[in-house]
């Protein structure tokens, strides 16, 4: 058993509290039994209790021992000195506070039902399924799981939104900023996320705000500072790449930046297809920067869908159109509608939901999190396996909150904070 179980059981006082009492004999009446607390302290705050005739107002701590008590030493630790009832699952010693007095205690083994406890275990002891509840869907209201999916979505936007909050912080509060380096870590596209994310460190908007006119410097500085122009068999007749070399040793003497960019290896391409190339998204990368002078304010202002791809509908250059790495020729593809809808979910959602925050209004989150209603769904096993098991999949919004119900609450194990695991433990709860 986790503890998180007894949390669960006492938020919703899924126990028999008939004659409840407490281990030395005080009767207890739970009049409000607290709020869970998600930072250091106990774990329910604010409770009312009634033991006996007194009415107390405070803490509850809860575990799945009472010894757990010392063994977290908070009989030194003047936080824990609110707490007025210790909730059990097993009272195997009394535990006092601070000041020496002891705790009340209520232990709950004999009080929860045994057919939920079996549920909880079911739960949690699925060995492989993707669900842990898969086999019990059907006892859930299409409305609780649908509810749910939405909450998952929020949460994953509102975390995606929450590192972009603590880039702009770092950045000096410097929204523009902000969003080229938001964008750079989206052209990543996952596998090169983290180097691209590196690259714009390496290469300072400062520093490309002066050659953005400039499609020939801006590569320059974009391919040179990724590693990509060392001369090599492949690039030693190349023309195009030459000049790039020219103009990057020009401008990393003039903008000191010997030794702060990346190297080649750094950079992902085993189980790429050509068109995914890191190179072929520097090139694209770049296309942006140059034909956008105004990044965030054209991310922020962009008001439908078709605005939001003609901004990522920008061609390369010609050379980047031929080559898919420096001096390796072939037709490089335009930038896919498919990849400007992972741009508008990871990029644009995030910025504008991070900008809302930043400016209290919360209309604009809304607003941000509906474009992802105006995607198309993403198709990969997990979303798959999700709609086969019966949740909806008509959109993005869909798909993202699909991913994010199942790494934040069923891969982890996560039932008792999920709605739809709650809804099916409460049908084995004991009726009060």
């Amino acid at each position: 058993m986790q503890e998180d179980f007894l949390h669960y059981i006492w938020q919703h006082q899924y126990f028999d509290r008939t004659d409840l009492r407490t281990t030395d004999g005080q009767l207890i009446t739970v009049l409000k039994p607290g709020y869970r607390n998600a930072d250091a302290g106990p774990d329910f705050l604010t409770a009312r209790l009634q033991l006996d005739d007194v009415e107390w107002n405070g803490a509850v701590e809860i575990h799945l021992k009472a010894s757990d008590w010392h063994r977290h030493h908070h009989q030194t630790d003047p936080k824990y000195d609110q707490v007025v009832l210790h909730v059990v699952y097993e009272a195997d010693q009394p535990v006092q506070r601070l000041d020496g007095s002891v705790v009340p205690a209520l232990p709950l083994a004999a009080r929860i039902a045994p057919h939920l406890l079996q549920a909880y275990h079911r739960l949690l002891e699925q060995p492989t399924s993707l669900l842990p509840c898969a086999s019990h869907l059907p006892e859930v209201p299409e409305i609780t799981r649908t509810s749910m999916v939405e909450r998952a979505l929020l949460e994953r936007v509102e975390l995606k939104a929450a590192t972009v909050s603590a880039l702009h912080q770092r950045l000096g509060d410097d929204w523009e900023a902000t969003a080229y380096h938001t964008l750079a870590a989206g052209f990543g596209f996952q596998k090169n996320s983290e180097p691209l994310a590196r690259l714009a460190k390496a290469l300072p908007l400062s520093v490309l705000r002066r050659h953005r006119h400039d499609a020939l410097q801006l590569e320059a500085l974009v391919f040179g500072q990724a590693g990509f122009l060392a001369e090599n068999e492949a690039t030693i007749t190349d023309e195009y790449v030459t000049k790039l070399r020219q103009e990057f040793e020009f401008l990393r003497h003039k903008y000191s930046l010997h030794g702060t960019g990346l190297a080649v290896h750094e950079w992902n391409f085993l189980r790429l297809r050509p068109a995914n190339f890191p190179s072929v998204r520097l090139a694209q990368l770049a296309a942006v920067l140059h034909a956008r002078p105004a990044l965030f304010d054209a991310l922020l202002t962009a008001t439908d869908l078709p605005a939001l791809l003609r901004f990522f509908q920008v061609p390369t250059s010609a050379y980047w159109r031929n080559h898919y790495r420096p001096g390796v020729a072939g037709k490089v593809p335009a930038l896919g509608k498919s990849s400007i809808y992972l741009l508008i979910t990871n990029v644009v959602v995030p910025l504008r939901v991070a900008y809302a925050h930043h400016t209290g209004q919360q209309e604009q989150v809304e607003s941000a999190v509906a474009l992802l209603n105006l995607l198309p769904p993403e198709h990969n096993h997990l979303t798959d396996d999700y709609a086969a098991l019966g949740f909806q999949h008509r959109n993005s919004a869909d798909s993202q909150g699909l991913l994010a119900l199942h790494r934040a609450y069923c891969e982890p194990r996560r039932c008792l904070h999920c709605a739809v695991g709650s809804r099916i433990l409460q049908r084995n709860s004991v009726n009060q």
